[in-house]
């Protein structure tokens, strides 16, 4: 029974926590993280400028090696149709903004190319971590595409990506995303 004159108790809303993986990372539903880094070209690219827009993010090991070349000829590639769609696409790695550059050059790529020579965007983003080659043990990126939707939410995470077929993969789900 209540006190006469006292406010009833009124029950918070209940919030659901975003989806979470079993390793506590980036999960698909999760407002992605913001950045801004470096570019090949010089100047900083903002994740807030791409606000209300879908963005697909696509993490690479290191610049002109074989898969990463064919990955971002691939995106170049298809940079009018994402263009047309409405849809941002950037690469970025850990490499330096002298590799940014010649690796655009050496290949006429379009597709703006960001450095995170400090790692913090791609642990934010749970691509940096351990690797094997030729029985050695290091850490690097793994090959990783993420898909933000418009509301900054994580669309869609695909994760040791195999490099043929994937851009136009992207494209087609970066197209079909609400």
């Amino acid at each position: 029974m209540e006190a006469a004159g006292a406010k009833p108790v009124v029950a918070a809303p209940v919030v659901e926590a975003p989806p979470r993986s079993s390793k506590g990372v980036l999960a698909e539903g999760h407002a992605a993280p913001a950045f801004e880094l470096p570019r090949d070209g010089g100047g900083m690219v903002s994740s807030h400028s791409f606000a209300g827009r879908k963005l697909v993010v696509f993490f690479y090991p290191r610049a002109s090696t074989p898969g990463c070349t064919k990955e971002a000829i691939d995106f170049t590639r298809l940079a009018d149709a994402f263009a047309t769609a409405g849809i941002g696409v950037l690469g970025i790695s850990a490499d330096n903004l002298k590799a940014q550059d010649a690796f655009r050059d050496k290949y006429q790529l379009t597709t703006p190319l960001l450095s995170d020579e400090t790692h913090q965007i791609l642990e934010a983003y749970g691509v940096w971590g351990e690797k094997s080659m030729y029985g050695k043990i290091f850490q690097g990126i793994l090959r990783t595409t993420v898909l933000i939707g418009k509301d900054g939410r994580v669309g869609k995470i695909w994760r040791n990506v195999k490099v043929d077929g994937h851009a136009d993969e992207v494209l087609a789900a970066a197209i079909e995303l609400e």
